[in-house]
């Protein structure tokens, strides 16, 4: 997490391959790590968890959400707050997604993950 400069833009960044179907634009702070994450149509992330907290906001598409016991259809506009070590999982709807979420502690595990020829997300529009 090399990252020091105090403005960026997203394009400039490497998007991360996070999941099939997965690709995230992370901004690494000192205590937390900020994302924007595009969902392809249909792409499912199975259940896991991790030592993140992981809150979200939905700013486009939609979402079948399961968050511990509890099981949510969201659209654009809704949040979740997903707290350390609880397992999640999530579908994508048919249009696909793209979500902004803040990580804390810093996602370093993102360090393994493949990185990709930076270009500009489909979020915000151009």
């Amino acid at each position: 997490m090399e990252q020091r400069d105090v403005f960026g833009e997203l394009a400039a960044l490497q998007p991360l391959q996070v999941w099939d179907g997965v690709v995230a634009w992370a901004v690494h702070g000192e205590g937390v790590t900020l994302t924007l994450i595009e969902l392809e149509p249909g792409a499912v992330i199975p259940e896991h968890r991790h030592e993140n907290e992981q809150v979200g906001i939905l700013v486009s598409g939609s979402l079948s959400f399961r968050i511990g016991d509890e099981s949510r259809d969201v659209d654009p506009g809704a949040t979740w707050r997903i707290g350390a070590n609880t397992p999640h999982e999530l579908t994508i709807g048919g249009e696909g997604a793209v979500v902004v979420e803040v990580f804390a502690p810093p996602r370093d595990d993102w360090e393994s993950l493949e990185r990709l020829e930076p270009r500009p997300p489909r979020w915000p529009p151009s």
